[in-house]
């Protein structure tokens, strides 16, 4: 029979079988056929149960967008009902500056007319100019015939017959200013009001300033009309990704139960492995229990040691202040108990890797999950950017917490089997059975040996 102690195992203590002779050998067989297909129990709830995480992820990730896809509706239908909003108000504005237009032409046709009085008024001036010129061109004649009695009566005369010409010149330019700006208020007022003699290019103009306006008003209504049909489409799309959502939280319901339900049976086909091969049956995975029992007592001697030559102190060893290691993803941390990890770690690591076939990794993990130092092969420095590569390649300095990490980490058991999907990065996993065994130093649980291994 298998003599599992809860202390710290050494080479004498690990699992020893008594001999088969001693045992029913129809009941070791038995045994051995539970072993198996408890074993291939184990392996297909592990892939169940990965293959409902991954649905699981898949379900999350569509949760958010329809999330994101129903708020983006609302805001579609918000901005909707403001454009709808923008041409009801723009049919009203339309309705105004018809009305305005009409008042605008009106008031127009009033300057046209004053302008008709300004230019009929700097006409006259014209005309009073020319005559007051020619009376004083005669008074001038008459002074320089009268000789020196009329010299002081000629300056004036002649002054009186520049002036009169500034003011003649003066008004030409009024009236030429006037002229044009009758003949573009003309054109415009031919536009605008609907107070005209009723003339045929009149009518033309207006009649086409009118249709303009017309086709405007048929657009903004063709644009509330589509905004309004929009709307109602968008509103129809909402309410489908509405159920569509409340379905997939009832899928996420479900999963979730069919995950527990995943995660029971592959404790329970666990669990069965534990009772088998501790029952003194030896099965396939008596020799890597028999390594990791071995290895994490090789690891803790060693810890002890450091600690009792004050290589570093128990605070330093038990440290959990784990410091984010900057541009690193996967996000690494450090402690202060890597250097001493990473020289007495890996000889000893290394050394049961190469014990046992099939074997992929054995690390001491602190009771947090947290991986000082892996093995050699997985000790890469990190690449920048490269995030599919580092989590296959560099899996030091990482908190490893997922259900098998921390329940190796934290098992205070003899040994605990479990059989999992280990993440290797870009969609890769790899079906493994994990072997754990305590690690204590100074009486305290410090963490645990992982050793995991392909079956």
């Amino acid at each position: 029979m298998f003599k599992l102690f809860n202390r710290k195992p050494v080479e004498a203590d690990v699992i020893k079988p008594e001999p088969a002779s001693a045992m029913n050998l129809e009941l070791i067989q038995l045994a051995e056929t539970l072993e198996r297909d408890t074993s291939g129990l184990g392996c297909e709830a592990a892939q169940l149960r990965g293959s409902l995480e991954d649905t699981t992820a898949v379900a999350n990730h569509q949760t958010e967008t329809l999330a994101s896809l129903v708020a983006k509706l609302h805001d579609i239908v918000r901005s909707q009902d403001q454009i709808h909003a923008e041409t009801v108000g723009g049919m009203a504005s339309m309705q105004q500056a018809r009305e305005s237009v009409a008042h605008v032409g009106r008031e127009v046709s009033g300057v046209v007319e004053t302008l008709h009085q300004v230019s009929d008024a700097a006409q006259q001036i014209t005309q009073v100019a020319l005559q007051t010129r020619l009376v004083a061109f005669n008074a001038s004649v008459e002074a320089k015939r009268a000789g020196e009695a009329g010299a002081g009566f000629s300056v004036v005369a002649d002054a009186v017959k520049d002036l009169s010409t500034q003011v003649e010149s003066i008004s030409k330019a009024i009236m030429s200013t006037i002229g044009q700006l009758d003949q573009r208020i003309q054109s415009l007022a031919s536009d605008l009001t609907d107070q005209a003699d009723g003339s045929a290019k009149h009518e033309q103009g207006r009649r086409t300033f009118h249709a303009a306006l017309h086709g405007v008003e048929e657009g903004v209504q063709r644009i509330s009309a589509a905004a309004d049909a929009s709307r109602a489409l968008t509103q129809s799309v909402n309410q489908e990704v509405s159920l569509m959502e409340g379905e997939v939280g009832k899928a996420r319901q479900e999963l979730s139960a069919a995950f527990k339900r995943s995660d029971a049976v592959l404790t329970v086909s666990e669990r069965l492995m534990e009772m088998i091969a501790g029952s003194g049956v030896r099965t396939s995975d008596t020799p890597y229990i028999e390594l990791v029992q071995l290895t994490a007592g090789k690891i803790a001697a060693t810890l002890e040691a450091a600690v009792a030559s004050r290589r570093i102190s128990l605070e330093h060893l038990f440290d959990e202040n784990y410091q984010a290691m900057a541009g690193t993803q996967p996000q690494q941390h450090a402690t202060r108990f890597n250097a001493l990890t990473d020289e007495l770690f890996p000889a000893i690591q290394e050394e049961a890797i190469k014990a046992l076939p099939d074997v992929v990794f054995c690390i001491a993990a602190d009771r947090n999950g947290y991986i000082s130092t892996h093995n050699h092969i997985y000790c890469q420095l990190q690449r920048p950017g490269d995030v599919v590569w580092n989590t296959a390649n560099s899996r030091w300095r990482r908190i490893f917490n997922d259900r098998t990490g921390l329940a190796s980490a934290r098992n205070k058991r003899p040994f605990l089997l479990q059989t999992y999907r280990r993440d290797m990065g870009g969609g890769k996993f790899v079906l493994l059975k994990e072997v754990a065994a305590p690690i204590t130093v100074a009486g305290k649980h410090w963490g645990g040996l992982r050793l995991a291994y392909r079956f």
